[in-house]
């Protein structure tokens, strides 16, 4: 009687073992999308179980060897007043600010979810609102905040379109170090320890240009940057270099186009045009 009473209390506690190990393994689903190859872990937090505060795990997703792999991690949570918040994240962990290629994944990731209706749609994100609509073959138009401030100097402009920009003019961009010159100037005092993101520029003709990023947060360059390409298609008309006010802008993973009108406030109705591709979906365990 002993052995089997003792053999009865094993199984309870292997059973009551294995229910608490369950339990605390945490589940979560997500998809992968990518706008000219800024690629983004989009997670569905409107029941608000990611742990936000979890550096280390954020970073450990992005993480291309230990992770899913991502440029950053973005939230999409419930808003009172409009169809969605957008949360972003570096791959370092960290919340930043406003992303654009990220920004136009997040649409194309609530209308898989079914979040809005129709093609249209409105969100908030860390700069404020914004409106977006879904284009054929994939193509997303965002609209972006509204640009009053450009500083001119002689060899760079800054300014922010969500996330702040120095934006300067190279040659031979093909071959250019971006990831040493871009962490020079983003490291360098003019933009103390907050820094800026870094755009290398050359014109193509009068209304298309390329550029390449260095990205803060990221740490390195990014195949695209749609608040960078935004920055840049503004610098080049603030400038002189164009009078379109739609520009074309080649990225390391592909085009996007800007448009925008002018104001005596400044620059307005900022569109960045692009592609928003799901890549896969999976699960999270941790």
């Amino acid at each position: 009687m002993s052995f089997n009473g003792g053999l009865t209390l094993f199984k309870l506690i292997l059973i009551f073992v294995i229910f608490v190990r369950l339990n605390s393994v945490m589940k979560l689903k997500f998809c992968k999308y990518q706008g000219t190859g800024n690629d983004f872990v989009m997670i569905d937090n409107r029941q608000g179980i990611f742990p936000k505060g979890d550096t280390k795990l954020i970073e450990q997703l992005c993480d291309r060897r230990f992770g899913i792999g991502a440029d950053g991690l973005i939230l999409l949570e419930n808003d009172a007043t409009t169809d969605f918040r957008m949360v972003y994240y570096n791959s370092d962990g960290n919340e930043s600010s406003m992303c654009g290629n990220g920004g136009r994944c997040i649409v194309a990731f609530a209308k898989r979810l079914y979040v809005f209706e129709g093609i249209v749609t409105s969100f908030v994100a860390v700069d404020g609102l914004h409106h977006a609509t879904l284009l054929d073959n994939g193509m997303v138009s965002l609209q972006m905040k509204d640009v009053d401030s450009v500083t001119i100097m002689e060899d760079y402009v800054f300014l922010n379109t969500g996330s702040p920009h120095h934006v300067v003019m190279v040659e031979a961009l093909e071959t250019f170090d971006v990831r040493k010159e871009g962490a020079q100037i983003r490291y360098s005092s003019l933009y103390g320890s907050a820094g800026s993101n870094v755009n290398f520029a050359t014109q193509i003709s009068e209304n298309h240009f390329a550029l390449r990023t260095y990205e803060r947060g990221v740490e390195d360059e990014t195949l695209s940057c749609g608040t960078g390409a935004t920055a840049t298609a503004i610098a080049m008309y603030a400038t002189g270099r164009t009078a379109s006010k739609q520009i074309r802008l080649d990225v390391e993973g592909g085009g996007l186009e800007v448009s925008f009108d002018i104001e005596n406030t400044g620059f307005t109705q900022v569109l960045l045009q692009g592609p928003a591709t799901f890549v896969y979906e999976g699960e999270i365990v941790w």
